[in-house]
């Protein structure tokens, strides 16, 4: 069949089918695709080879079209047992946090609007008398992320001026952030002091008595532990030894809690509060891990030094938007009004006692008709409590090629991620949301009748 039998592109937009394309995907974007499949099959033609028909070609288009807009962030079924999942997302939100931030997406809000006074007001104000409650600062400042919180805090305090930091806190965290690395961005000096695993109080009092110290940090190792010959002095020890000499200090918990880990049969998580008691001046942590809440870097502490960064230029481009500001304050509501382990999913996670676990697994186990239970263990995950883990049940599956098994896992709607435990593939039940348990079922059923 010779290349000029092949349609146009005037021709097939003219079809039935062209215009269910231009009705789903727009005219400009059809048309794109169209062309390009043209393009395609002129490419590939050899003499004499057939031709594909208006329909084929279209079907062609479709996939194309279909490929192109298809969305690329899709929620997922979290089976892994990792409750605060770095991959996955961090912390999935409560229904109230979901509902604040559907409410205020869906049209205007004040934002930066004063209702009271009826002119301009500030963004910054929003979820920082929550904050403030929670934790008795005197002051407090959301913006987009930690990594940004330490930033602002470092380029706004201490930029061309040393900050002393032990050596044990150079820690890095996910994606390539380190602690050396952004005081450089922001233009601080390090000064280190003691060695990678011990450090002692004459450390910082030699180092502050021997050159110009602006500001003194102090970085919780989140994500990992150092074991065996190790001395380190209390935060408490480090703000009397600052402080004596007229300087602030800075604590980045990286994760960050409101609530004592240790009675959910985990290692103690230093928390916001005991930061503040100890007299450390800003403290720096993440909204959407152990708080439970959206992306967001959070500082409380002092209110001269919170003003400060205020107004600083940096704070305007790591701001948080209203959405992230809706749903932190209605995640923070359910600290003050004492239900954070009951609405606040990490949280209901976390607390999940084992036997409601093993109730669930034998639930699954009982409607799929396959699979056994056993006994296993989860982990909080997001760069938090290393080495700690919480005893769960496991839904393991029946035997099978189990790499294979979690491809096809992945590739359902909607995936599911889930890991592989002694050669089987598992599911845990503490990290599968209520809402998404039927679905899950229904996965796993279809899976086992192929």
């Amino acid at each position: 069949m010779p290349l000029r039998d092949l349609p146009s592109v005037d021709k097939l937009l003219q079809t039935g089918r062209a215009a269910a394309l231009i009705a789903e995907f727009g005219r400009p974007l059809t048309l794109e695709a169209v062309r390009a499949t043209l393009d395609a099959v002129r490419s590939a033609y050899t003499e004499g080879s057939p031709l594909p028909n208006a329909d084929a070609l279209l079907d062609r288009a479709a996939r194309t079209l279909e490929g192109w807009t298809a969305p690329t962030l899709l929620p997922v079924i979290n089976a892994s047992g990792v409750i605060v999942h770095t991959n996955l997302g961090r912390a999935p939100l409560s229904r109230a946090a979901m509902r604040a931030a559907d409410a205020v997406a869906r049209g205007y809000s004040n934002l930066e609007y004063d209702l009271a006074k009826g002119r301009r007001g500030s963004r910054l104000l929003h979820a920082e008398r929550l904050l403030t409650r929670l934790t008795g600062a005197e002051a407090a400042l959301v913006v987009n992320n930690n990594a940004s919180a330490v930033l602002l805090a470092l380029t706004a305090l201490a930029k061309r001026r040393r900050v002393l930091i032990a050596r044990t806190q150079l820690v890095e965290i996910g994606g390539g952030f380190r602690i050396p690395d952004v005081m450089a961005q922001s233009g601080a000096k390090l000064v280190e002091i003691g060695t990678t695993n011990r450090v002692h109080r004459r450390d910082y009092e030699q180092a502050i008595a021997g050159q110009p110290i602006k500001l003194v940090m102090r970085a919780h190792r989140s994500n990992f532990a150092i074991i065996g010959f190790h001395t380190e002095p209390p935060l408490k020890e480090i703000v009397a030894v600052a402080h004596a000499a007229g300087l602030p200090v800075v604590d980045d918990l990286g994760s960050g809690t409101l609530i004592d880990t240790a009675p959910f049969g985990l290692g103690h998580e230093p928390t916001v509060q005991e930061s503040l008691a100890a007299g450390a001046d800003l403290v720096t942590f993440s909204g959407d891990k152990l708080l439970g809440g959206p992306q967001a870097g959070i500082l409380v502490g002092r209110a001269d030094l919170i003003a400060k960064l205020k107004k600083h230029p940096l704070a305007r481009a790591i701001r948080a938007d209203k959405l992230a500001l809706s749903a932190l304050s209605a995640t923070l509501l359910h600290y003050l009004k004492d239900e954070a382990l009951t609405e606040i999913p990490v949280w209901r996670m976390i607390s999940a006692p084992e036997s409601e676990l093993r109730t669930r697994v034998q639930g699954w186990i009982a409607a799929l008709g396959f699979g056994e239970a056993a006994r296993g263990e989860s982990t909080v995950g997001g760069g938090s409590l290393p080495g700690q883990s919480l005893p769960t049940w496991l839904l393991t599956l029946p035997r099978s090629r189990p790499t294979r098994l979690l491809a096809r896992l992945r590739a359902a709607n909607p995936p599911v991620i889930a890991r592989i435990h002694n050669d089987r593939v598992v599911l845990d039940p503490r990290t599968v949301l209520p809402e998404q348990e039927d679905r899950l079922l229904e996965i796993l059923r279809e899976m086992g009748s192929r």
